[in-house]
């Protein structure tokens, strides 16, 4: 029996998502690949911090497990050269018709309670459109806030809120939390994810809470590499299934 597009896209995640190896030259730009992100915040009535994240996780992991991964040559090849580097990602900002311009790049966007973020096909970072290449990297913050309560039907993503990481850099850990989660799961689990739109909550907390959670059995860690923010290695954010 012909696999399920979700099928497809999750073995190819499995297969080829990992620590390596990896045939990047980060003194070469055009060897380095990158999955661009882009945040909605708009300058008036701007979305909550922690919607934002949700929405930022569930982006990329529906872009990785998108259909065109089985049915178009081109957004599969541009996931598989991107998860044989260093699954970098970039987080961008955008508002008013910047933001309605990325919009047809190809991509998946997610709004998640009033929030939207657009995770971009992979590609080199010597390569990013110019619809996206201008946007601004830094610069934009929004206050932690109250979240609302969890379901426990959902997956949850912790942040190690000592990091005192920015927006965009939360944003891209819980991003890559997401797509190991779906990695690490079976097929089953991922498929009934999947008919809740990939559902999850994202929460910030305390450093020994999240040391515990780090611990757990079940937990999915993200290492960082280091190279903007937080030490090499720093365990940043933490799945739970």
């Amino acid at each position: 029996m012909p696999e399920s597009p979700l099928e497809t896209a999750h073995d190819l995640l499995v297969s080829l998502a990992g620590d390596g190896p990896h045939t990047e030259d980060p003194a070469d730009p055009s060897t380095v690949q990158a999955m661009q992100i882009v945040l909605h915040i708009p300058r008036a009535d701007p979305p909550r911090r922690t919607d934002v994240l949700d929405a930022a996780a569930r982006a990329v992991v529906k872009l990785c497990l998108d259909p065109r991964v089985a049915t178009d040559p081109e957004f599969r090849q541009g996931l598989s050269a991107w998860y044989g580097h260093l699954i970098r990602k970039v987080v961008r900002r955008a508002r008013n018709s910047a933001w309605e311009k990325v919009q047809a790049l190809p991509g998946v966007t997610v709004e998640d309670s009033g929030a939207q973020v657009r995770a971009f096909l992979p590609g080199p970072v010597s390569q990013v459109p110019a619809e996206i290449g201008k946007l601004q990297i830094s610069g934009t913050e929004l206050p932690r806030d109250e979240p609302r309560a969890i379901d426990d039907a959902w997956p949850v993503i912790y942040i190690d809120a000592g990091l005192d990481m920015t927006l965009g850099k939360a944003a891209a850990q819980v991003g890559h939390a997401s797509m190991l989660l779906a990695a690490a799961r079976p097929l089953a689990w991922v498929q009934w994810w999947a008919r809740g739109d990939f559902m999850l909550h994202v929460r910030e907390v305390a450093t020994p809470e999240f040391r515990a959670l780090a611990a757990s059995a079940d937990a999915v860690v993200v290492r960082d590499a280091g190279y903007t923010e937080v030490a090499p290695d720093s365990v940043t954010v933490v799945a739970i299934a």
